[in-house]
């Protein structure tokens, strides 16, 4: 096993790496306190190399990690990628290209909604993974052979899984559905969310244009104060305070400090200042600049029973040609399909999804296609 702990080992090791076509890559991470990741461990494996970089031991620039990352020859491969690619994204700024996620390409392979990567190892190499170590506290120095060993097989086995995977994908003529997928993981945009669009985070529980919009400026001010103190968004204020500000809309100190999920003597802070500021700001912009409610057209009749025919044409869709439904299409791209038709800007009308399963949803709801009971199967039927 190899453990890397200074940067000239880091860039011999990450040029070997990236001779390989692909390298496996894993992270351990803390934030249970922070509102940024802290990066306590980054595993990584090609065909011929496994290696544990220390990115907490002192002095290592993690640079040459970087620059693998950013190398297009390699393949990143990653299960469950989004949280990994968050950290790579906002400690070098860059994206990792091309990536290759082991959760979606399982889902597109028939292996159910978001399974694990134990599952997914137990299912394709039949070896079970010990996951006694999986709440280690990642980082306390010196880690134990055994977390060590934990850590390394997150990637090592990921080799195998990567390798059945990619086969059957190429098998199925399915590769190019995860390549599609894999657009939103490499956008910035999925990592880096501008303060001022916080709110939209937040359920929408809220109905008025001014609860709306203080909502908006409250959120925005959270998400500024707790990435400059680098803690938790709940520990700035949790979000049921921002909703009961939103309702309340107090002008100041004396109301704000009578909200019950306001902590006593909260309102007289700095950071109570700062609510009462953003609430003022809120409520004295122009109706036409605030946030509007979504208003969802109302549905045709015989919209509700076509969105259930449409769950049965997925069901069967998805077990006909083993493609986990929850990545064809979810229970709001089936409700608009069946209030708009064509018009359904959703991602099952578009791409690989409406080859799969759109265009025979529609004509579905056109009354081109028909749903029969058959020998206790259900099956669609041209008419």
């Amino acid at each position: 096993m190899l453990i890397i702990d200074t940067t000239a080992a880091l860039a011999k090791a990450c040029d070997q790496l990236a001779q390989s076509d692909y390298v496996t890559i894993d992270t351990e991470f803390l934030r249970e306190t922070t509102f940024w990741p802290v990066l306590c461990l980054i595993q990584m494996a090609s065909p011929d190399l496994e290696v544990i970089v220390d990115p907490m031991a002192p002095g290592i620039d993690l640079q040459p990690f970087f620059a693998l990352m950013s190398d297009e020859k390699v393949t990143k491969v990653f299960h469950a990628a989004r949280q990994d690619l968050e950290i790579i994204y906002n400690l070098g700024r860059i994206i990792p290209r091309p990536i290759f996620d082991t959760q979606v390409a399982a889902m597109v392979c028939g292996f159910g909604d978001s399974v694990s990567y134990d599952q997914l190892v137990q299912r394709t190499k039949g070896v079970p993974i010990d996951k006694s170590s999986r709440f280690t506290d990642w980082s306390h120095r010196p880690l134990s052979e055994k977390q060590l060993a934990y850590a390394l097989a997150d990637v090592t086995h990921l080799r195998d899984v990567y390798q059945h995977l990619k086969a059957e994908l190429e098998r199925e003529g399915r590769s190019l559905w995860v390549s599609e997928e894999m657009a939103v993981l490499e956008s910035p945009v999925t990592y880096d969310m501008p303060p001022e669009d916080a709110w939209l985070r937040l359920r929408m529980r809220l109905k008025k244009p001014q609860e709306l919009a203080v909502l908006r400026e409250v959120a925005g001010w959270r998400e500024k104060e707790a990435r400059s103190r680098n803690v938790p968004r709940s520990r700035v204020l949790k979000d049921d305070t921002i909703y009961e500000i939103a309702q309340q809309q107090p002008k100041d100190s004396e109301a704000l400090g009578r909200l019950r999920t306001v902590p006593k003597g909260w309102e007289r802070s700095s950071s109570g200042a700062a609510v009462i500021e953003a609430v003022q700001r809120a409520l004295a912009l122009p109706r036409s600049e605030m946030p509007q409610p979504q208003r969802h057209a109302h549905a045709p009749e015989g919209a509700a029973a076509a969105a259930e025919m449409l769950k049965v044409l997925l069901k069967l869709i998805s077990d006909k040609h083993g493609v986990a439904a929850k990545v064809i299409a979810n229970s709001e791209d089936l409700d608009r399909i069946a209030a708009e038709g064509e018009k359904a800007d959703v991602p099952a009308l578009h791409g690989w999804r409406r080859d799969l399963f759109g265009s025979v949803a529609l004509r579905l709801i056109r009354g081109e296609v028909a749903l029969r009971f058959v020998d206790k199967r259900v099956e669609a039927v041209e008419l």
